[in-house]
């Protein structure tokens, strides 16, 4: 039986199993999230969505961090990605920037539409 950090290396179309692309204008972060996220925690790297406290330097943890970042990569629009595309972060800093701009923004939206009503 192969252990949960050896399947991450498996996946070649991330967009398979996520099959939304996570865009500014579409209003679908909550479900490209929960899709996201399900499919982490089915191949045993969730916790790489986690803020960690001081970035890991095991050799291992950076190699499936690399992988998690590409997922995440492949699943945004082009815009998003010029966005958020930035050296030297992990998959978790990526994960929270996605989760703040799009909290940010709905809160923003729903103000602005209560105010058209």
């Amino acid at each position: 039986m192969s252990k949960p950090v050896e399947k991450p290396y498996g996946i070649t179309n991330i967009k398979s199993v996520v099959p939304l692309t996570l865009d500014l204008e579409q209003l679908n972060y909550d479900a490209w999230r929960e899709l996201f996220q399900t499919h982490n925690i089915g191949y045993g790297v969730s916790g790489h969505l986690v803020i960690a406290k001081d970035k890991p330097t095991d050799e291992e943890w950076n190699r499936i961090n690399s992988i998690v970042k590409s997922w995440l990569y492949v699943t945004l629009s082009e815009l998003l990605l010029q966005m958020i595309l930035k050296r030297n972060v992990t998959s978790s800093q990526i994960w929270k920037n996605l989760k703040d701009h799009f909290r940010d923004n709905k809160d923003a939206k729903v103000i602005q539409l209560d105010n058209e009503l």
